[in-house]
């Protein structure tokens, strides 16, 4: 099989699995609270992260780390999952799945507008017109099938949602600036999320032993959320001859998601969600075609 193909294979194997995560989202959130659930698949993810290390042959890496290394792992780890997820998880215990998920996606776009003070850039204008495109999105997304009389969506689940997209774009720039080799990134500033976490979990006072179900999301998500499932996706971006045919596969999670989320969960699907998702996906080619023009 050539690489192209396998390219592929991997690309599809991490969008069916993204797919799947809104849905796991709210079973296990039906079952947890945000904190205990994000610490058992915290804790899953950097097992599944240092299996992949060691299948790789690179755990010899992590001798490597320096002092600053670490810092830069313990801040990383701070940001995401700890703070990502937290806040990202509460919108999910509030808004409906198919209304959360897609509300975080305008993350490439806020990160061009947090590039100016972390990365010393400058705006393009069209930026401000694909955060305007990708804003609309957002309003349709939130009318849940409403859209002349808006107001449905929870406030606090909309801004939390799309709030969460900052911590999502300034990860992705420090992460860009941290030069280590990825599986050693990612595993080490997951270790430093799941201590926090735990000692997070130990001060609330509520670290109740959850059932069966909730831990089995909490582990599905820990799996295919964070874990795994990245290892695919830089597989298929490694083995394709060009990369951006199979970086816009990832648009494509979203939408079959919506499939999970209906006939899963039992969410009816408004017809305001994939004509918000359009949108906000518009707003993001927009601004990546731009993106590139700057570079």
């Amino acid at each position: 099989m050539d690489h192209t193909k396998q390219s592929y294979i991997f690309a599809g194997l991490a969008v069916f699995f993204w797919s799947t995560i809104p849905t796991a989202f709210k079973i296990g959130l039906g079952e947890l609270d945000v904190l205990p659930m994000l610490t058992i698949a915290t804790l899953t993810s950097t097992l599944v992260l240092f299996g992949i290390m060691a299948g790789s042959g690179k755990l010899s890496l992590l001798l490597k780390n320096t002092k600053k290394d670490l810092a830069s792992s313990m801040i990383l780890g701070l940001i995401n999952p700890t703070i990502y997820y937290l806040i990202l998880l509460k919108a999910y215990k509030i808004l409906p799945a198919q209304v959360a998920q897609p509300l975080n996606m305008i993350w490439p776009i806020i990160l061009v507008f947090l590039s100016v003070p972390v990365l010393k850039q400058k705006i393009p204008g069209k930026s401000f017109i694909a955060l305007f495109i990708s804003f609309i999105g957002v309003f349709i997304i939130s009318s849940q099938g409403n859209i002349f009389h808006p107001g449905k969506s929870d406030p606090v689940g909309v801004m939390l949602a799309t709030g969460s997209s900052i911590f999502w774009a300034l990860y992705f720039i420090l992460n860009m600036r941290d030069k280590r080799d990825e599986s050693v990134k990612l595993f080490t500033s997951f270790a430093f999320a799941t201590v926090f976490l735990l000692v997070l979990l130990l001060l609330s006072g509520k670290p109740a032993v959850p059932d069966v179900k909730g831990i089995f999301a909490s582990v599905y998500i820990g799996i295919f959320e964070m874990g795994i499932t990245f290892y695919f996706w830089l597989r298929a971006l490694q083995l394709a001859p060009t990369s951006d045919k199979v970086s816009n596969l990832v648009y494509l999670a979203p939408f079959i998601s919506l499939i999970f989320i209906h006939f899963i969960i039992n969410e009816p699907v408004y017809y305001t969600t994939p004509a918000g998702l359009l949108l906000i996906i518009a707003g993001i080619f927009f601004q990546n075609r731009r993106s590139k023009e700057a570079i």
